[in-house]
């Protein structure tokens, strides 16, 4: 904690402070990850998601550690690259990317096989949330959001319900990553 009183005397509030001491405790970060998340300015993009979604993860304690953006600088990816080397850098660095998402979530695949009739559909990230107690499917995109990706995750969630959810687990949850 000396760090974070040391470096964030002058330039943040109490609030944030507490954000980050709380967010350390939970977490358990170590002070090389508590550092990238203070410089990553986890407690302002946490603070946009909560002013934007704030009344959805009111009623779902376990959304609230879904954030509008996400740094993931530790991917150390070219400028130019293809979805295929988003993925691959995520899957070699899985530890920083799980992280940066929040706790509680567990990697069950890459490219993860789906059937839709006669069809494979692949997912390109598929994780399990404990504190959700469900699927999160995360569609990877290189340029700007368009509205067939979430077309695309929607097949893909109907399909995790259906065919892999099991019964006890609540219904899947989609994230598409995009610029």
């Amino acid at each position: 904690m000396i760090g974070l009183r040391v470096k964030y005397r002058l330039r943040k509030t109490d609030e944030a402070r507490e954000f980050y001491i709380r967010a350390c405790i939970e977490n358990r970060y170590s002070k090389r990850e508590l550092e990238r998340q203070i410089d990553s300015m986890l407690y302002e993009r946490t603070a946009i998601s909560d002013a934007k979604y704030g009344a959805l993860t009111r009623r779902n304690e376990g959304l609230s550690s879904l954030r509008d953006a996400y740094v993931l600088e530790f991917l150390d990816l070219p400028t130019s690259y293809k979805e295929k080397d988003l993925r691959k850098q995520i899957v070699s660095h899985l530890k920083d990317f799980i992280l940066e998402f929040g706790k509680d979530f567990s990697f069950i695949g890459q490219e993860y096989r789906l059937q839709v009739g006669n069809t494979d559909f692949f997912i390109d990230l598929l994780f399990f949330n404990r504190a959700l107690s469900c699927l999160v499917a995360v569609e990877l995109k290189i340029g700007m959001f368009r509205p067939e990706h979430l077309g695309q995750l929607n097949l893909y969630l109907e399909a995790l319900d259906r065919d892999v959810r099991k019964p006890n687990e609540n219904p899947s949850v989609g994230l598409i990553l995009c610029t």
